[in-house]
């Protein structure tokens, strides 16, 4: 039996205008007079699911979904050739959250992000302190460049013959490069065939990681080549910036968070995001709660993760209450 509420039907949407010829996608679930909820997505650049909404009880929140730039239904898409991601940035995202607070009429909320989601959700809870009222992070990354050095290179060590194919696929002329900045480049060049195969490589290599912890099989939106494109492009491109932080910052400002009750949900055999980063955000963060799931990896969809994610916005609507 599933540990995550019924999925339900969104009772409004709409396209945002937050500026520089973007559209942020954005959609409303439950109670429209509950406790306002934001699900912050990964990748970057995965884009949302109106399966996220069931993390969180839809009798008593009101859960809000939205795609970040360029992605899902935000417009216009990283998959288009002729889209630029130069004002795609973190702190642009931060801005775009804050430009939904205010077009909802949002006071503050209970924030859950997973993977990438979780370091977007801890830049924005650090920047706007006072509208968050908790958060719930899953697979939790700060993206800090050893992060990203693990994700791009250091899994090599893992996955041997999947980085070897990975390395062989870029040009000669991108070799010296290395994977990041080549495939950063392949994913930006000026034809469509060599962005849709660097997007299908870019995947090949991520997928050897899934498909170790998940018997059912990548995602199944990763089988549509305008999703690869887009997501492919989108990681490279912050990934390639460092996601424009600075280095370590979202532990060395965890103070900030102080009075922001939190829990981070964690799986014990996560590869993307090793524990390493939850265990020492929960050191530096005064108001959180780590919880390690035995035997499960980085998707929050896995039972034992789901069930503690639940818990947690089920303990934050008690909270929203008293």
């Amino acid at each position: 039996m599933s540990t995550m509420f019924p999925e339900i039907a969104a009772y409004e949407q709409g396209l945002l205008d937050v500026g520089e010829g973007q559209q942020i996608h954005w959609e409303s679930y439950g109670n429209p007079d509950g406790q306002a909820a934001l699900f912050l997505h990964g990748g970057p650049g995965s884009g949302s699911s109106p399966s996220a909404a069931r993390y969180f009880d839809p009798a008593a929140y009101r859960i809000i979904l939205f795609d970040q730039r360029n992605c899902g239904r935000s417009l216009p898409s990283a998959a288009d050739i002729g889209t630029d991601l130069s004002t795609n940035t973190t702190w642009n995202l931060v801005a775009d959250i804050e430009k939904l607070r205010r077009h909802l009429s949002v006071t503050s909320w209970v924030l859950f992000g997973t993977s990438w989601g979780s370091t977007l959700a801890l830049t924005y809870a650090q920047t706007h302190p006072r509208r968050v009222s908790a958060m719930a992070l899953a697979g939790v990354t700060t993206t800090r460049r050893s992060e990203i050095d693990w994700l791009t290179r250091g899994m090599s060590a893992l996955f041997p013959v999947e980085w070897q194919r990975l390395n062989d696929c870029l040009p000669g002329e991108l070799k010296p490069l290395g994977v990041l900045e080549g495939y950063r480049q392949l994913l930006n060049a000026p034809d469509i065939e060599t962005r849709l195969k660097a997007a299908s490589d870019w995947h090949d290599w991520e997928a050897a990681s899934i498909l170790l912890a998940n018997a059912d099989g990548f995602p199944r939106r990763w089988h549509d080549a305008d999703y690869r494109m887009t997501r492919a492009r989108i990681i490279t491109h912050y990934f390639s910036h460092a996601a424009w932080l600075d280095e370590g910052v979202l532990l060395r400002d965890a103070h900030k968070l102080a009075g922001i009750p939190g829990v981070l949900v964690q799986g014990r055999l996560d590869l993307e995001a090793p524990l390493t980063t939850a265990w020492e955000l929960s050191r530096a963060w005064p108001d959180c709660e780590l919880v390690i799931v035995e035997n499960a990896a980085h998707s929050p969809d896995h039972d034992a993760m789901a069930r503690e994610i639940v818990s947690a916005t089920g303990r934050f609507r008690k909270l929203s209450q008293k």
